[in-house]
C-alpha cells in the first residue's frame, strides 16, 4: 500500500457507543473499494474525546476514486447519514501518510 489515510477524530464522549458502531460499519467498506483498514483507535486512557482511524490504498488515486464511490454507494450513504443523524463526530482531520512497514 502506497498511502495510508490517517483521521483524527474529535468525539463526543458521551456517544462513544454510537461512534464505534459507525466505526464498525466503516471497516470493511474500505476493503469494499480496494483498501485496507488498520482498525479504529478508541479513547481508553488520557483524552475521552479522540479516536483516530488509519486505512491506506495503493495510492492517492486509488483514495481518490473511493471517496467518489462513497457517496453513491448505499452502505456508505448509510453510514454517513447515521454519524449526521446522532453527531457524535465534533470534527475531523485527515492527512495522508507513506507507510514504512517491515519487511
Amino acid at each position: 500500500m502506497a498511502v495510508t489515510c490517517h483521521v483524527k477524530y474529535i468525539i463526543d464522549p458521551n456517544k462513544l457507543d454510537m461512534f464505534e458502531h459507525y466505526a464498525r460499519l466503516w471497516l470493511p467498506l474500505v476493503a469494499k473499494f480496494g483498501g485496507q483498514h488498520h482498525g479504529y483507535f478508541l479513547p481508553s486512557e488520557g483524552a475521552n474525546d479522540v479516536a483516530l482511524a488509519l486505512f491506506s490504498f495503493p495510492s492517492l488515486a486509488s483514495y481518490e476514486q473511493y471517496r467518489e464511490a462513497s457517496v453513491h454507494d448505499k452502505e456508505c450513504i448509510a453510514a454517513f447519514e447515521y454519524a449526521k443523524q446522532h453527531k457524535f463526530i465534533r470534527r475531523y482531520e485527515r492527512s495522508f501518510m507513506r507507510p514504512l512497514l517491515p519487511e
